[in-house]
């Protein structure tokens, strides 16, 4: 009979390291889900921030244009054809 009470002690003892073994795995689960949104909300405001400063560097470089520059003098004029389209078209909309 003591051999069977061994066998279960060891049992209860593996099964409780098994537990705190998986108790330790699903802390470092939820720690690594939460680092994975902190990254994912940092991925979003790098993002975010990347298209600002293409935005802030097309407008740089057609005010350089305005300003000499002949590097994009092309572009530049594009872009005031395409505003004075645009402005054609909102004084065709006013006068219908």
């Amino acid at each position: 009979m003591s051999v069977i009470a061994e066998i279960i002690d060891t049992l209860e003892n593996k099964i409780e390291k098994l537990f705190i073994k998986m108790k330790i795995l699903e802390k470092n689960n939820q720690e690594l889900k939460e680092e994975i949104i902190k990254n994912a909300i940092v991925i979003q405001t790098q993002s975010d921030e990347i298209e600002s400063l293409k935005k802030q560097y097309e407008t740089l470089k057609i005010a350089n244009s305005l300003l000499g520059s002949h590097d994009n003098r092309r572009d530049t004029k594009l872009k005031i054809n395409s505003l004075i389209r645009e402005i054609d078209y909102c004084i065709a909309q006013l006068s219908d």
